[in-house]
């Protein structure tokens, strides 16, 4: 009775899960790669759905930026991650941003606020917008930098007001993210091709 007893399935280790049931739960790498990433503050950047919130975004100008890979077009988002940017004179556009999806971000911090008020990024963003929805558009001195910068001033982010379109070029060189391997080439390539038939050709004439 004793061994009937022992050998009772009940009394049996449990069997081990089917194969191939592990690999159901495990997420493939390209899921991994379209998952949103955290933020601060428990927002969610979204690639895909051009998402980033707390950030300054940038993206290629034709043209300019194949000449000069630094300079192209500057929006700043919202705490949900809307993008505000102004796109040409009298007109900030939103969620629909001039010249493309962002090719790069800088993450900001939004505990950098300084400015008192409930939602202040938000209120900042808003209020810049406003008032460049009335000032016309100047590539080389009131531009989409300019507008960015106004945002981050009536915020007082980093407790500065002195946020001009030299710094955010400088800052987003330094600390911007480009999205994907893909915008980094459509950002620099241009321009290599470029300096390679300028080399190519200043040779040819060196050498006659």
């Amino acid at each position: 009775m004793a061994e009937a007893e022992g050998s009772s399935p009940l009394l049996l280790p449990p069997p081990p899960p089917p194969p191939g049931m592990a690999e159901v739960e495990v997420p493939t790498a390209a899921e991994t790669d379209k998952k949103p990433f955290s933020g601060s503050g428990g927002s969610t950047m979204d690639v895909d759905r051009s998402r980033f919130p707390y950030c300054v975004v940038w993206t290629p100008i034709p043209v300019l930026t194949w000449f000069f890979p630094i300079i192209g077009h500057m929006g700043i988002c919202t705490s949900t991650g809307v993008i505000r940017d102004f796109a040409g004179p009298y007109f900030v556009s939103e969620d629909n941003m001039a010249f493309g999806k962002p090719a790069k971000y800088w993450k900001l911090d939004p505990a950098q606020v300084y400015a008192s008020g409930p939602n202040a990024w938000d209120t900042a963003v808003h209020d810049a917008s406003e008032e460049y929805k009335h000032r016309m558009h100047s590539l080389c001195c009131d531009n989409c930098h300019s507008h960015v910068a106004l945002a981050l001033n009536l915020m007082r982010y980093n407790n500065s007001t002195n946020w001009n379109m030299v710094t955010l070029c400088f800052f987003c060189l330094l600390y911007g993210k480009y999205v994907s391997v893909g915008a980094f080439v459509k950002t620099w390539l241009p321009f290599v091709l470029l300096l390679g038939i300028i080399l190519t050709v200043s040779l040819v004439f060196n050498l006659r």
